[in-house]
């Protein structure tokens, strides 16, 4: 039986003890964050950091970052009470991501390229949340139900240690989180794209998508 990081999470929450802690939250997309924006703003000052170098098209970069900073102002404005969400967005350089996977580039999702993937964000978002001089840092990514969120958790601990800084366990798809995120993503109109981000994972998701439509 593996850890349950849902409730690791919750009894650090539970320590806080109504105290808002300063959050440097990573996130991949604007419907993954939209539940765990809503979730983690009634116990966490919240910047979120947009570092998705791994997204391969400028384009569809661009397209995710706008709609990341419209639902943060959109959810600002809905709950002033609760705080300002900030945004921090990071250096966009696909030359860096294609470097790191280097040699992995036929990689099965899911495989050792995504591991790749997800150690480059999390390094780096650890790296500025010490910098900076957060309490924590987290990302949106154990939302979805196509990610291992152990080895997520396991990737952010080791960088929580290289940098000093302690790292907010998660399982955010637990406790309906992903259906939540769904919905959230219908009621702000949100862009959900189909794939990760990468173009090995735009290839692969247009291959199952042809594969099924000949069935």
């Amino acid at each position: 039986m593996g850890q349950n990081y849902q409730i690791e999470m919750e009894q650090i929450i539970k320590n806080l003890h109504n105290e808002k802690k300063k959050l440097f939250l990573h996130s991949c997309c604007a419907p993954c964050s939209s539940y765990v924006l809503e979730y983690l703003r009634k116990y966490f000052e919240i910047t979120v950091f947009y570092y998705n170098p791994n997204i391969s098209e400028q384009e569809e970069y661009q397209r995710r970052v706008i709609e990341q900073k419209r639902l943060i102002q959109e959810m600002n404005d809905a709950r002033p009470d609760l705080g300002r969400i900030n945004i921090y967005e990071g250096n966009y350089d696909p030359a860096v991501y294609f470097e790191m996977i280097k040699g992995y580039e036929q990689d099965q999702e899911g495989g050792n390229r995504c591991q790749i993937c997800f150690t480059m964000r999390l390094d780096e978002t650890a790296r500025v949340a010490a910098k900076e001089g957060f309490d924590y840092f987290a990302t949106t990514l154990t939302i979805s139900p196509l990610k291992n969120a152990e080895r997520l958790n396991q990737i952010g601990q080791q960088m929580a240690d290289k940098w000093s800084i302690p790292f907010l366990p998660s399982d955010f798809k637990k406790k309906n989180g992903y259906k939540r995120s769904i919905e959230l993503s219908k009621e702000h109109d949100l862009y959900r794209q189909d794939y990760c981000g990468c173009i090995f994972s735009k290839v692969e998701r247009t291959k199952q998508m042809s594969e099924g439509g000949n069935n």
